[in-house]
């Protein structure tokens, strides 16, 4: 059990032996995840690791859900996210909803909170339906249709429109191309870093800093004439951004500058585009490998549908659908690790963790955790059905994260993920091209590990 003060007993937890100095960082550079993950398994709920010398080079990786709540929500004072990995992001979201703390991030929080109203998502759906549905045209137009398409790359493309789209509108289009190349590198330097030994300030002009701030300055020229174009036409349009513009604190009456908005819609375009596309990838790959739920989710699709397109009224009636999209996050929740500092010495589980160290949520590793979850590795939508989750203990499941700073676009999340996968087994299925080796890249997010090749096979519409 977690308590509120530290002991003077409280031992340091268990945890794998390191290399001198560098600790676990080299064998954690090799394969973090199936380390996380065997580490949990041998030494428990509390598994302590060593990145470097130093406090602040420890961390510890909590598995358990009433140790996730105690970080999240019991003593989510304690831990602050001053972290390695949040002023690598903060290099482009700034200080968003994501990376900002205390008065600040409750301000832009009580600001932004309206423009995720379910109402509001609901109006979105035409966009998230017709993007997907325009995606099938084209696969079904190419010279040669039963060639196989790159199912990440692929949801990456219909994710970033859609989040363009609701995000920043259609009147004033972006150059895609240019956001999507840069936004990817911005992804992969950040994910190299944090595995580096030494990092090098963004400040030191080598290459790869001048082309992570190269791609930087693309995303801020194409959001901030979104930002002036918007300030100069005086109208409020049904995107996010003219929602941010027009918000008005509700203690104070205060909007927010040009800074902070440009700050919160990088935040919503990157998030919004990068981890619902993989949690899409992932979710057409386990359906590839498992044709016996692919085949139950169309027949819902087709017994809700009855040969139309979805809307956001459909979402409830989907019901295997949305069990389906929850239960592909739950094996790879593209949030896949959370981090958190200790800012001061507390007890977990018995365990001293110490002020300045680091914390580590693991979805992906809590998510697997047996006592929770039977068959933990298989996949299994039914887990879900009849109101399960709700009888389980409340951080056994976060791909969204949780407390008062779960993910403000989870609902959007949700009901994009549902409209998408109904859209396209409406029409179509995709069957995965044998011999690949498909691989996990933990990142920021959970990629793929290069591309996921499958073919598209045209599925007959009910007559």
């Amino acid at each position: 059990m977690t308590t509120a003060s530290r002991p003077p007993s409280a031992p340091a937890a268990p945890g794998p032996r390191g290399m001198p100095l560098l600790g676990n960082l080299p064998a954690l550079r090799r394969d973090r995840i199936r380390i996380f993950l065997d580490a949990a398994h041998t030494y428990g709920d509390v598994v302590r690791f060593q990145f470097g010398p130093g406090a602040k080079r420890t961390g510890h990786l909590l598995r358990h859900p009433d140790h996730i709540k105690h970080v999240f929500v019991d003593a989510a004072e304690r831990f602050t996210k001053q972290t390695p990995g949040v002023r690598e992001v903060r290099a482009l979201l700034g200080d968003g909803l994501l990376t900002s703390e205390g008065p600040l991030w409750r301000r832009q929080r009580r600001i932004a909170q309206p423009a995720f109203h379910k109402q509001r998502i609901a109006a979105f759906a035409g966009v998230m339906v017709r993007a997907a549905d325009e995606l099938v045209d084209g696969w079904m137009r190419r010279p040669r249709p039963d060639a196989p398409v790159d199912v990440a790359g692929e949801m990456m493309r219909v994710a970033l429109r859609i989040v363009t789209e609701t995000l920043l509108g259609t009147d004033v289009p972006i150059d895609a191309a240019a956001t999507a190349g840069a936004l990817d590198f911005i992804l992969e330097e950040t994910r190299k870093n944090l595995t580096r030994v030494l990092r090098i300030p963004r400040s030191v002009p080598t290459a790869d800093n001048r082309r992570f701030l190269d791609a930087v300055a693309v995303l801020d020229r194409e959001v901030l004439r979104i930002i002036e174009h918007r300030r100069k036409s005086r109208e409020i349009g049904t995107d996010l951004v003219s929602m941010l513009m027009a918000a008005r604190d509700p203690e104070t009456g205060e909007g927010m500058t040009d800074r902070q908005l440009r700050d919160e819609v990088m935040t919503m375009f990157a998030a919004g585009h990068e981890t619902t596309a993989n949690a899409l990838t992932w979710t057409f790959y386990l359906l590839s490998t498992h044709p016996d739920v692919r085949r139950r989710a169309r027949d819902e699709v087709f017994r809700v549908l009855e040969g139309r397109l979805p809307d956001s009224a459909d979402v409830g009636a989907l019901d295997l659908v949305g069990r389906v999209f929850q239960e592909s996050m739950r094996l790879y929740p593209p949030a896949w690790m959370i981090t958190r500092r200790a800012a001061e010495d507390d007890v977990v589980g018995g365990y001293l963790i110490p002020k300045d160290s680091l914390v580590l949520l693991s979805p992906y590793v809590t998510h697997r955790h047996n006592a929770y979850w039977e068959n933990p590795e298989g996949f299994d939508p039914d887990r879900f059905a009849g109101g399960a989750l709700a009888r389980m203990p409340r951080f056994a499941y976060f791909p969204f994260g949780g407390g008062a700073r779960q993910c403000i676009g989870s609902s959007f999340a949700t009901v994009e993920g549902t409209l998408v996968l109904a859209t396209i087994l409406r029409r179509v299925r995709l069957d995965l091209v044998p011999g690949q080796i498909i691989e996990t890249e933990p990142g920021i997010t959970l990629r793929p590990r290069g591309s996921i090749y499958m073919r598209v096979v045209p599925e007959p519409l009910p007559t």
